[in-house]
């Protein structure tokens, strides 16, 4: 899987390390995993999401902004599938230092749920809509943040139904009937912070982008615009 990583990934070596670095930690999430169901449904984003990103990268490369913050996504996700959101050491030394009443790992993991996806859905958004430079656009992706957010409470719930106390570990809701609305808003939270925070960054490195890479096929014809609002054509 390394190899194929490396070859399809060839002309910039941060994209391909950030890869690699997913499938080292993912195969040492796997290993000696405390329950195979909750590593699986923790880990199924990557395991799909990873593998898209590859076939597709020729055709649609990625910011190495969108790049690491995957691969930090990809990691949060296999210490959670490891030991299980509810038992992860460092939340555990987080509660017992702070005197909290659960371990907070759930919580990061669901502000990453929201801040990660929201540079994904900003940069489908700039790359393949007019919405590039639209004051809709900020909004827009929190929406779509909270949206993705809501269905996977809806994925929990799904388990709760079908699996009962099995799936308990999957919920990592530790006794708080709260758990699914401060999920959600943690990932508001965290979207928020993204798009504030990030923005500029994460035009730089679009338009550093459509000046190095082919990608008018990704969706627009007339090539990907700046943060100006004009559109660009790649360099051949």
């Amino acid at each position: 899987m390394t190899a194929v990583v490396h070859s399809a990934l060839p002309r910039r070596p941060l994209p391909a390390v950030a890869a690699a670095v997913v499938v080292v930690g993912m195969a040492l999430s796997a290993w000696g995993a405390r329950e195979r169901g909750t590593w699986f449904l923790e880990t199924v984003w990557v395991l799909v999401g990873l593998p898209l990103v590859v076939l597709a990268w020729r055709r649609f490369p990625l910011t190495n902004l969108l790049c690491c913050l995957l691969a930090a996504h990809a990691l949060v996700l296999a210490v959670g599938g490891h030991y299980t959101y509810a038992q992860v050491p460092l939340g555990d030394w987080v509660r017992d230092t702070f005197g909290l009443a659960r371990n907070p790992y759930d919580r990061f993991g669901h502000l990453m749920q929201g801040f990660v996806p929201a540079v994904l859905v900003r940069e489908l958004l700039c790359r393949t809509s007019p919405l590039r430079g639209s004051r809709w656009l900020a909004p827009l992706t929190v929406c779509a943040c909270l949206a993705f957010s809501a269905v996977f409470e809806m994925l929990e719930w799904l388990a709760a139904v079908v699996g009962g106390h099995s799936a308990d570990a999957f919920l990592a809701t530790q006794g708080d009937v709260w758990d699914t609305q401060w999920d959600m808003f943690c990932a508001l939270i965290g979207a928020t912070v993204s798009v504030l925070v990030l923005s500029r960054l994460h035009d730089r490195q679009l338009d550093a982008l459509a000046l190095t890479s082919s990608y008018d096929g990704a969706g627009s014809t007339s090539g990907p615009r700046t943060s100006t609002g004009r559109t660009t054509r790649p360099l051949r």
